[in-house]
């Protein structure tokens, strides 16, 4: 519209000021015909008694406001606008992951269209070490990259290094690397001297992967254990902590009787004090909650003791399902009110794919799977 443009006749001024009397509503077209406002065309956005599908029309003049019901047609095409927007903004991302990954990675791209996932051969050589080969490098050049990783045993990290360390030298818009159990966690603390804090170890070879186009590398790591170890990462990478306690959440929500009782842990040397610090159990359900498992000594001692103070029911969640030596094998199942006996649910997320395979449909386990939390991370 040009600066000389005539001001607004008194017609239009009064049909605004009758417009204002909306709840609300929002300009859709001005017409100019030689350079005088004639026609004008809005939408209203919410309307007294009236649905939200309606349009009004005023001609300068002595014409009325005219109320236009929009056809059922265009409302789809612009609700259909709408989602095509809504496509195009997200953010296109190559997924990679390693072979434990697998079936976590097809879940994640099947919560977005966003997200392809893409393979890796994985090979070795005759003397047993890594013989890697990243499937049309050339092809995600100028991508957004990602790769999905698990640590499980010292023996996998390597080649996934190998291959963390590769994928942004390949001229990649951005590189995230989903890590979601840090594995070193629990070895955070030098109580004497001699002891290796190996979480910094690991936390400062993350920290010198190699910056992309884009910039310093994402990382994506859920409950880490200690809330200290994100001081451990240098300024090459960019730590996003998540948690999996939003899943648990929703989970509760679907039990009829999801009551807890939080339980206080104290150790004195190796001794192991557990008691009840809030709350009655008496009665109820209660659930346990912690950031991960590996023996279960914790937690079966918490049973013990929510049991002998009357528990109707008893079940823990843990994000990372750990369990070296299959020890998952000490929680047995209760379905016949014998809390003492074993637990109603024991929830774990999908951080750790190996313990999956061993306990999927093997209760009480029940397997909460962060795919739409990662999916959701890899948008920011």
């Amino acid at each position: 519209m040009a600066a000389t443009s005539p001001p607004l006749p008194s017609s239009f001024q009064n049909a605004k000021k009758i417009l204002s009397n909306f709840t609300s509503f929002k300009p859709f077209s001005i017409l100019l015909n030689d350079n005088k406002y004639s026609h004008f065309r809005c939408q209203i956005k919410s309307l007294e008694n009236k649905p939200s599908n309606w349009s009004v029309e005023f001609l300068s003049g002595t014409e009325p406001l005219r109320l236009i019901q929009n056809s059922p047609s265009s409302m789809s095409m612009a609700a259909a606008s709408a989602s095509d927007s809504a496509v195009k903004t997200s953010k296109k991302v190559c997924l990679f992951y390693c072979a434990e990954t697998k079936v976590l990675a097809e879940r994640i791209a099947a919560e977005s269209d966003a997200i392809e996932p893409r393979s890796i051969n994985w090979r070795t050589f005759e003397d047993g070490f890594p013989n890697l080969f990243i499937p049309n490098a050339h092809g995600i050049r100028g991508q957004n990259v990602a790769f999905l990783a698990s640590f499980s045993s010292p023996a996998v990290i390597f080649e996934q290094l190998s291959v963390i360390y590769a994928l942004p030298k390949l001229f990649i818009s951005s590189f995230t690397l989903v890590l979601p159990f840090f594995p070193t966690g629990t070895f955070e603390r030098m109580e004497d001297e001699g002891d290796v804090a190996t979480a910094f170890t690991l936390a400062r070879i993350l920290s010198n992967i190699p910056t992309s186009r884009g910039g310093p590398t994402s990382l994506v790591t859920f409950d880490i254990h200690a809330l200290q170890e994100r001081f451990y990462f240098g300024d090459n990478i960019l730590p996003c902590f998540e948690s999996g306690i939003p899943l648990f959440k929703n989970r509760l929500q679907q039990l009829p009787d999801s009551d807890n009782i939080v339980c206080n842990k104290v150790r004195i040397g190796d001794k192991r004090i557990v008691r009840i610090k809030e709350g009655e159990a008496a009665g109820r359900h209660v659930v346990i909650v912690d950031d991960l498992v590996q023996s279960g000594g914790t937690l079966i001692e918490c049973q013990r003791v929510l049991a002998a103070n009357g528990a109707a029911k008893i079940s823990a969640y843990v994000t990372h399902g750990i369990f070296p030596n299959r020890s998952w094998q000490r929680f047995e199942h209760d379905n016949a009110g014998h809390p003492e006996n074993g637990l109603t649910y024991f929830w774990i997320t999908d951080s750790c794919p190996q313990t999956v395979k061993e306990v999927i449909s093997k209760p009480p386990f029940e397997i909460l799977s962060l795919a739409g939390s990662i999916a959701a991370a890899l948008q920011i």
